[in-house]
């Protein structure tokens, strides 16, 4: 918890410590600290006698992350607090000097959604000695014990929802197909990505060893273990094209791929271009495609026929769980947590509060993301 009462002293002695962690930093990552961002931006209640908070949120590039960031701010703001919100366009080097500044600026809290969940610990140790609360936002932060809680959905059962709807679909259980499937997986320095993959390939790798779901490309991992094999490093559209570009035309000239397994909306989009450009028509020759997290784009490809579902985890209810443990520990009160044995970050247990996710489908949107005001009717022409 935070440490007000000592915040003064902590801070000079948590200063001198950022000059020596500032060059371990640089050193350590083979370069010079990048500039600070040019798209933060500091907001609070009139008075901001509230306390600063710092948001690092990793890009604006993602749909996303613009929307978490720009709701957590607002709940900070209507509480009282001032915010230092800045987004890092995914160079971990970037969002380090973005900590380092919200140390110097007197942040109480830090709220960070990391690039890279282990290149974190030095200017998060410099926080700590400088008596500020780190809450992990929905990306664990490992091998340091300089976090102090982890808000975040349940990421295992996301993907065991993207593989529980494809072999319900599909009917896998009463041994239909074969299928041809090609799998997907996150970027390999995001820690959810792991997760994610895990929840599905637990099951879906038993039909894969049966052979109801082949995978042409040789491109299925052999356990959990090896799923950063076909991991898309930044989560990059662009990237998940160029992959699946690559796997059409080796392997499937004279077939068609009939699932693919998408951790996310982002990697969907570029896997959906892919097969429109390879010449997939919306409709029976369309592959079953998942994703998740309702981006504008995908959920609009859904209504199209060009994506089969998502798994919408309405960062709303995130920001407001994140703001309301904020709040707690410049109160001095207990935060509230719910698991306290899933996400050890290699150094300590980190103490986490999961929110479930949920399956939406093009016959669910009006009700799921219409009617709750997620988007607007008129955004998604409907």
């Amino acid at each position: 918890m935070s440490t007000r009462f000592t915040k003064a002293a902590a801070v000079l002695a948590g200063t001198a410590l950022l000059l020596a962690g500032t060059a371990a930093c640089s050193a350590e990552r083979g370069g010079g600290a990048a500039t600070g961002s040019a798209t933060g931006t500091e907001t609070g209640a009139a008075g901001g006698g509230g306390g600063l908070i710092g948001i690092a949120m990793p890009t604006r590039s993602l749909e996303r992350w613009n929307n978490d960031g720009a709701n957590l701010e607002k709940l900070l703001g209507d509480m009282g607090y001032e915010t230092s919100l800045q987004f890092a366009d995914n160079k971990v080097d970037q969002q380090i000097t973005q900590l380092q500044n919200m140390i110097n600026q007197g942040a109480e809290v830090l709220v960070v959604a990391s690039i890279d969940g282990t290149a974190l610990g030095p200017v998060l140790e410099n926080a700590k000695a400088a008596g500020i609360s780190i809450i992990a936002y929905d990306r664990l932060i490992n091998q340091t014990e300089a976090v102090d809680y982890y808000a975040t959905f349940d990421n295992y059962k996301v993907g065991q929802l993207q593989g529980q709807y494809i072999i319900d679909t599909l009917g896998l259980e009463t041994e239909a197909g074969p299928f041809n499937f090609e799998p997907f997986a996150g970027s390999p320095d995001d820690n959810n990505a792991k997760f994610f993959f895990s929840g599905a390939w637990d099951l879906l790798l038993p039909y894969v060893e049966s052979g109801v779901l082949t995978v042409p490309s040789g491109k299925a991992p052999a356990s959990n273990d090896q799923w950063t094999t076909i991991g898309i490093q930044s989560w990059e559209s662009a990237k998940a094209q160029s992959e699946m570009d690559n796997r059409l035309n080796s392997f499937y000239t004279d077939a068609k791929v009939n699932v693919v397994l998408s951790p996310n909306d982002s990697l969907a989009l570029g896997i959906a271009q892919s097969l429109d450009a390879a010449g997939y028509t919306p409709g029976m020759d369309w592959p079953l495609l998942t994703g998740q997290d309702a981006d504008l784009a995908n959920v609009k490809n859904m209504i199209a026929g060009m994506q089969a579902m998502t798994v919408w985890k309405d960062t709303r209810t995130l920001g407001q769980q994140v703001a309301t443990m904020v709040d707690q520990i410049m109160k001095g009160e207990e935060v509230t947590v719910n698991d306290t044995e899933t996400y050890d970050n290699g150094v300590k247990v980190v103490p986490s509060y999961l929110l479930d996710p949920q399956v939406v489908t093009p016959d669910t949107i009006q009700k799921d993301l219409v009617d709750s005001g997620f988007y607007t009717a008129a955004e998604l022409g409907l």
